[in-house]
């Protein structure tokens, strides 16, 4: 009786093509899978391929304390092993992610199944992921193809297969380690290493229970539970990877309580070239890099790529210094912006000089770009005029507004930026490196790329010549002005509305603490410029001079750089130095491909008398001369030398501060040379650049661990120097002097004679 209904049940031709269909789509299933195993719709990677796995690494980026400091990446990540993980980490991976990870092969059947049949068959989008970890290791390492309408099932079936391979070849040890290395976090963000120092500014064996919950519960959608971004929705996911936690036995219900009450606290540091700390400083040294690896070879013969080998580079920068570097400058500049906003007013160049404008208009690339195209300059300027949304920086608050071309470029002719570096005198190691005020929006560089006129801050080199050809530091000069009529009629004055007495004469101390022009002048005509240009040549100033008498003066264009390592001669034996920032580059394994040492001269630039002699004098500069406010304002008690600097219109602003163990320039003006200070008393360097020196050492000296550089002493000046020094700072022209003084003796020529 069975026998014959199923005879007749098979008989109905429904039945038989429903059957049909079945084996069909159990062959075509069969086929299908077949054809994703042998590599149909892309090659699957062969054990022997796994076994040998190549991921992209960062390079590192160290400061001398072995800091991270940055990193260059196509993916930003930093492998770690199995023992850098916390346990808390790995709980909370496994109980969100993957509770059967330790029974499974690398797929999970059940939830697998349960994917395909309800997001594949039944649209269900609330069924999960279905994935373990394993698949999700693969699909991070191999990524996803574009198979159209078929994407989904034929990716989750070449996960599978690549998840099995994997699970054969490698522990469950080694498969998270390697998950943890290569899973995707927020903001572009590859591995738990790089996350948690860009979240949390700390490594990874250091995450909190309630740090490593937030992490774990980006993974579900790193955009929406990004911390960064949207908080409430990172808290609410990390109470739910820790519920699970609690679920699973990970963890007890007091640890749960304690965890979800902690605020999430971010530390956020961004490794990205245009954010982060010195990121100047770390597009320079890419550059370096690039041209110190083409030497070197890998074992194997290729070269090294500076995005994929995870090289670690280190250098001298200091971390901490750095950061109370920018953030001095940060607090300086942002007043001295305003102010120098306010002293033009409505009469602001950068919006009523039009010819300013216009010429700078045809700098840009736009206009350029228009040109070449063959349009009229009306049609350029009405295509430079049309407005569209452009994120523009202020000091205050960096936002997004609607602006055109022209609009973005007055924007920015009114700021002032600036160039700082501060380096050991001993060997030239760069502690602090600022290249400018914001990297994102202004990427020419002050310390590297520029050559601005260094002012007064030349005029110590005019000194060093002449004291070190014999001239005595009690030599006395009148300040005042002389026109050398073989120079055009020439007359150099000296800075402010004070007129000097003719008849008082200024010792060499007097007159360059007060940095005198006049005088400064006179001593060039007295030593003879080619002294002074050898001089500079000794001090490693490799740039040619001009050889005039506004030399004396600093018309000349100098780099931060080696204005930096000439100075630091007055504080290391009378030797410049050369500033470097590369210790030693390591491969991924820390083997040593190529150090660097300091490159300092054998030879002295001057004699030590003269240091001694230029060192007491610009020690003089601080304490009672033009950078006296380093006293009487900020209240700096440290062993301090230096000099101010101050070029013609105010276009720059200069100081150099050298105290025993640390030599610092600081540069401020305007990108654009045809905008200089309103008025000498906002430009000059000791208004200008000066402060941010200031309020960098005022953070130095609230740091204990800069004790070495905020409580050094400078070397006791010999007897010799102390004597040749002792004398008086003026002296008055007698009565007869005084009466047969006229104005023809101020008429002179200038000494071209050496």
């Amino acid at each position: 009786m069975i026998k014959q209904k199923l005879n007749t049940f098979f008989k109905n031709k429904w039945i038989k093509k429903c059957l049909l269909a079945g084996v069909g789509v159990v062959i075509l299933t069969f086929i299908f899978f077949v054809s994703i195993y042998f590599g149909a719709f892309g090659k699957l990677p062969n054990s022997k391929e796994l076994s040998n796995l190549k991921q992209a690494e960062a390079t590192q980026i160290l400061d001398k304390d072995k800091t991270l400091i940055g990193k260059y990446y196509i993916y930003d990540r930093q492998p770690l092993t199995y023992e850098q993980f916390p346990e808390h980490l790995l709980n909370a991976l496994i109980a969100t992610e993957d509770v059967r990870f330790y029974e499974h092969d690398g797929v999970d059947n059940i939830s697998l199944l349960r994917v395909l049949f309800k997001t594949i068959l039944f649209q269900d989008k609330s069924s999960g992921g279905g994935s373990t970890i394993t698949l999700q290791l693969a699909k991070n390492l191999f990524g996803r193809d574009n198979h159209f309408a078929f994407s989904t099932i034929i990716n989750k079936v070449k996960e599978s297969i690549v998840a099995k391979r994997i699970e054969k070849i490698y522990s469950k040890k080694e498969i998270l380690t390697m998950y943890l290395n290569t899973v995707p976090f927020p903001d572009n963000t590859y591995g738990i290493e790089s996350a948690s120092r860009k979240f949390f500014s700390v490594p990874t064996s250091s995450l909190t229970l309630s740090q490593a919950a937030t992490l774990v519960g980006t993974l579900k959608a790193n955009s929406f539970y990004n911390p960064r971004r949207n908080i409430e929705n990172s808290k609410k996911r990390r109470d739910v990877v820790l519920q699970q936690m609690l679920k699973y036995n990970y963890i007890t219900e007091n640890q749960l309580t304690t965890s979800k009450t902690e605020v999430i606290d971010l530390d956020y540091q961004s490794f990205n070239h245009d954010l982060g700390l010195a990121p100047y400083f770390r597009a320079q040294l890419k550059k370096e890099l690039a041209i110190v690896l083409e030497d070197y070879k890998k074992p194997n013969g290729e070269a090294y790529n500076l995005y994929k080998d995870g090289l670690v580079v280190h250098t001298t920068l200091d971390y901490q210094m750095q950061k109370y570097a920018e953030e001095a400058m940060q607090l300086h500049l942002t007043k001295l912006q305003e102010a120098y906003e306010a002293s033009y007013g409505k009469n602001a160049p950068w919006q009523t000089n039009k010819k300013l404008i216009e010429k700078t208009i045809k700098t840009l690339p736009a206009y350029k770009k228009y040109k070449a195209l063959g349009l009229e300059d009306t049609q350029i300027m009405d295509s430079l005029a049309i407005k569209h949304e452009v994120e523009v920086f202020n000091w205050k608050e960096t936002k997004t507004e609607n602006i055109s071309t022209i609009d973005s470029l007055k924007h920015y002719l009114k700021f002032l930026n600036t160039g700082m570096i501060a380096l050991e005198p001993k060997t030239g190691a760069v502690r602090t490196y600022i290249g400018g005020i914001d990297y994102r929006f202004f990427k020419y560089d002050h310390v590297s790329q520029s050559e601005r006129q260094v002012g007064s801050t030349f005029k110590p080199f005019v000194y060093t010549a002449a004291i070190d050809n014999g001239m005595k530091p009690c030599t006395y000069f009148s300040p005042d002005a002389v026109t050398y009529t073989d120079y055009k009629n020439w007359t150099p004055t000296n800075s402010g509305s004070k007129e000097e007495d003719p008849h008082i004469n200024y010792n060499l101390e007097k007159a360059l603490s007060q940095s005198m022009n006049t005088i400064a002048v006179k001593v060039l005509n007295e030593v003879g410029i080619d002294k002074v240009l050898k001089q500079a040549k000794k001090l490693g100033i490799t740039k040619k001079l001009p050889k005039e008498p506004s030399l004396a003066l600093g018309v000349a264009e100098i780099n931060i750089q080696e204005l930096a390592g000439a100075y630091a001669s007055y504080v290391n034996s009378s030797k410049p130095v050369k500033p470097y920032f590369i210790t030693k580059i390591e491969d991924k394994n820390g083997n040593e491909i190529v150090s660097f040492k300091p490159e300092v001269k054998e030879a002295k630039a001057y004699s030590d008398y003269t240091r001694q002699v230029m060192l007491q004098i610009m020690k003089s500069t601080v304490n009672s001369g033009t950078a006296a406010r380093l006293r009487s304002t900020y209240n700096l008690k440290n062993n301090i030398a230096g000099k101010t600097g101050t070029t013609q219109d105010n276009k720059d602003g200069w100081f150099v501060g050298i105290t025993p163990n640390l030599v610092t320039v600081n540069w401020v003006g305007n990108d654009n040379y045809n905008i200089g200070f309103k008025t000498t008393g906002l430009g000059q360097g000791a208004n200008s650049a000066l402060p941010i020196f200031a309020k960098f050492y005022q953070k130095l000296n609230a740091d204990s661990n800069y004790s070495s550089i905020t409580k050094s002493s400078f070397e006791t000046p010999s007897s010799e120097v102390l004597e040749a020094l002792n004398c008086e700072e003026d002296k008055r022209d007698g009565f007869l002097k005084r009466l047969f003084n006229n104005k023809k003796k101020n008429e002179r020529k200038f000494n071209k004679k050496d």
